[in-house]
């Protein structure tokens, strides 16, 4: 049997997929070259010719090891290419990385609870294996020393059929430990990319723009994948390099104990310098987390304003700006690969050396009848499995900083609390939700502005009116808007529904009150019942004839009955297979859907032709004669027929009234009408 049959198998796999620890066929020595001996001590003659057979046995398995460990690490990254994640320097100078580590153990213990017993059959398993492998290359010294010296056939079979069945248990215990690594690791990065999602979804306005999208979506995909694979690799590496190793030690020593010395000079050398690339890798991969998100960011916008880009002929800047990006990544990316190809050289000439120095002082030992040749052969697998335990060890430290760094950015996201939240004692009005709709003073400021965007807004709407809020751009009427249906809350002053502060209702019963259409009609990737039903309120179950009718509110249904699918009619992300004017239509309609007492309409009509814009609100008038219209809007035509008009101009409340008193009253709505050449008595329908 060979003699390094099992040193590492069970560990590989995990850390480098797909390679195995067969031995290539024919490499074992034809029986004739045996040594015959069949005396109880062996000569200086059998012993130099045995000593001689099994070095060169030896030499090239050797060999072949370091070759399959060379193959698969440059699977495991391509042309030297790192991992694409932030890492930081072991610990950090200042405290930061102690910080992260704590957070990584605080995550580890939440989201590792539900799997303490496949953790723990996991361990088992490889401790298991891991004692396997240690035992056999005892069994297969004796096979040399009891069998083949002595010419026992008998002893042979026994001992390998005895090798056999502890190879076979390996495999079994590597496997399952395989199994149960892969489903821990794989539920725990399920639940966390969960947990994120949830708690994403609860976020305003106000913390989405401080984090922006493309870093939430980096820290949702790629920061919760180093922390899963660090789990992975934690299950098959970490638990069993302290064994072997520690095992490694005590069997070799067994074995031999005057070579141990060479164990005392080639751990420390692979250790120290391992750690020293490592600490020159590390900070290219903390620099490469803010490239990572500066490419995101670039490719975010040019894919969202593609039709911006090509109206304006900017093809060539984008892709230079692209390739900036690109190029600063990979750059960096190299220079660290250039470091992480060190790791193997280094590591193959600190095994070879050794190997080298061992094989020497053990034939010295072997001549001068001091030691045999399978304790030789025993020592060397022994004294391999040591050196495997601390690369696969040193190698594993590379992904522990990497995945500290991410649980601190995801422990970020986590810990961030929502501005909008619900209450501890939410109030709700006995009769339900009426849609009275008042502002006192109501005053807002951006977080980091100098200055307010709204400042001691006051007006009350009443169900069954119509409220049009107009003013030049930029004034704040969308906030107002944002501030009613508690997207923000106020920094001063109040928005009271019914009588209640907004920040004292529970949220979902606020917002099941409160139909929005934004100034963007933003549809979802589906089908047209699929986005119409995003509307329905709480437990309510949408009919295809309460779509049609909401389609037919919004004059959405003449478009959607032409396609041959109806209803089933693909959405693509963004409705961009929409035109403006449709998308706007179709949110309308999943706003209409929920028959919501308070109807909140940003700027959406703007992109209507006065003819479907005049269809369309007198379908909204016959549905809404009860409710609440607040409507945002630049045209004086839709102004003149709602029964109140607000007047905002830079963030103030310069006007309130009807358009007919505005007219005479207010000169700001009046240079507004002039603008849109509109005279004192227009008020019907255009």
């Amino acid at each position: 049997m060979p003699p390094h049959c099992g040193n590492i198998g069970p560990c590989w796999p995990s850390a480098f997929p797909g390679a195995e620890d067969d031995v290539a066929p024919g490499l074992l020595p034809p029986e004739s070259e045996h040594p015959a001996t069949t005396g109880t001590r062996i000569t200086k003659a059998d012993a130099a010719r045995a000593s001689a057979l099994a070095l060169r046995r030896t030499a090239t398995l050797l060999f072949l090891r370091l070759l399959l460990i060379h193959t698969m690490h440059c699977s495991r990254s391509p042309a030297g290419q790192p991992p694409t994640r932030l890492s930081r320097h072991f610990g950090g100078s200042d405290g930061y990385g102690a910080y992260s580590y704590q957070m990584l153990l605080a995550l580890l213990r939440q989201y590792i609870q539900p799997y303490r017993r496949p953790v723990a059959v996991l361990m088992v398993l490889q401790l298991i294996s891991t004692l396997a492998s240690l035992y056999l290359p005892t069994v297969n010294a004796a096979i040399i020393d009891e069998g083949v010296a002595k010419g026992d056939t008998t002893t042979i079979v026994r001992l390998g059929l005895v090798m056999l069945s502890v190879t076979g248990l390996q495999v079994l215990c590597a496997v399952g430990a395989i199994y149960f690594g892969s489903r821990t690791g794989m539920g725990f990065g399920r639940d966390l990319r969960a947990a994120i999602f949830d708690h994403v979804t609860t976020f305003s306005e106000r913390e989405t723009a401080r984090f922006g999208a493309p870093t939430l979506l980096t820290r949702s995909t790629n920061d919760v994948r180093q922390i899963q694979y660090l789990v992975q690799i934690t299950g098959t590496v970490l638990v069993t390099a302290p064994i072997m190793c520690v095992g490694g030690i005590v069997m070799a020593i067994h074995q031999e104990a005057a070579l141990t010395w060479l164990l005392l000079v080639s751990v420390p050398i692979m250790g120290v310098t391992n750690y020293w690339i490592m600490s020159h890798m590390l900070p290219l991969f903390r620099s490469m987390q803010g490239l990572i998100d500066g490419i995101n960011r670039v490719l975010r916008d040019q894919l969202s304003g593609v039709r911006v880009v090509r109206a304006f002929a900017r093809e060539r800047f984008e892709r230079e700006r692209f390739a900036r990006a690109n190029t600063a990544l990979s750059n960096t990316a190299l220079t660290a690969g250039n470091w992480q190809a060190l790791m193997l050289p280094v590591t193959t000439l600190t095994v070879n050396v050794s190997s080298v120095a061992l094989i020497w002082f053990g034939g010295l030992r072997i001549d001068r009848g001091q030691m045999q040749v399978g304790s030789l052969t025993a020592f060397l697998a022994y004294f391999t499995q040591i050196l495997m335990a601390v690369l696969m060890a040193t190698m594993t430290l590379v992904v522990l900083p990497r995945a500290s760094v991410c649980a601190d950015r995801i422990t970020e996201v986590l810990s961030t609390h929502a501005e909008v939240n619900n209450p501890q004692s939410p109030k709700f009005p006995p009769g339900g939700i009426t849609g009275v709709v008042r502002l006192d003073g109501a005053t807002f400021t951006y977080p980091g502005a100098d200055r307010p965007v709204l400042q001691e807004i006051s007006l009350t709407a009443f169900p069954g009116t119509t409220t049009a809020i107009v003013g030049s751009t930029g004034s704040g009427k969308s906030t107002l808007v944002s501030l009613i249906c508690r997207l923000y809350d106020v920094t001063g002053g109040a928005v009271l529904v019914d009588g209640i502060d907004v920040r004292e209702y529970h949220t979902e019963r606020l917002w099941s009150a409160i139909g929005l259409v934004p100034q963007r009609g933003y549809l979802f990737s589906g089908t047209i019942a699929d986005n119409l039903r995003y509307g329905a309120a709480p437990g309510q179950v949408v009919t295809d004839e309460e779509m049609w009718d909401a389609l037919r509110v919004a004059d959405a249904d003449g478009f959607v009955r032409a396609h041959d699918d109806g209803l089933r009619m693909r959405v693509a992300q963004g409705g961009i297979n929409f035109s403006g004017g449709q998308r706007l239509r179709l949110a309308i309609a999943r706003a209409v859907i929920r028959r919501p007492t308070i109807y909140l309409f940003d700027d959406a009509f703007a992109a209507l032709d006065v003819h479907t814009d005049a269809r369309v609100r007198a379908s909204l008038r016959e549905i809404s004669c009860g409710a609440t219209v607040i409507i945002v809007t630049q045209r004086i035509s839709i102004a003149a027929q709602a029964d109140q008009v607000i007047v905002i101009d830079d963030g103030r409340l310069v006007g309130s009234g009807t358009h007919e008193s505005l007219l005479t009253d207010c000169t700001t709505y009046a240079e507004f009408a002039d603008s849109q050449s509109m005279s004192t008595g227009v008020g019907g329908t255009p």
